[in-house]
């Protein structure tokens, strides 16, 4: 019952944070704040998925193709920015 809860608090955790990156994007326009946005919310939702198995696994690896995903956004983002950077 306690893992619930705590997967739930990291859903909730996961999606503000992901609107607050979001909203920053929309203030600056800059493509890194929508990559955290964007890979937060996918997080948030995969937490969601986890939470609504019957049996979830940890180990599942759906789970960290969604993961990866996330994090190889992030790491895109921030090769482009620097690339970007490199330029100017």
């Amino acid at each position: 019952m306690i893992e619930g809860f705590l997967i739930g608090v990291i859903v909730t955790t996961s999606i503000v944070a992901g609107l607050f990156f979001l909203r920053f994007w929309k203030r600056t326009q800059d493509p890194l704040f929508l990559a955290f946005g964007v890979a937060f919310l996918i997080e948030g939702i995969n937490r969601l998925r986890f939470l609504s198995l019957a049996n979830p696994a940890e180990g599942e690896p759906s789970i960290y193709l969604i993961r990866l995903f996330a994090f190889v956004l992030i790491a895109g983002a921030i090769v482009h920015k620097n690339l970007r950077r490199a330029r100017t």
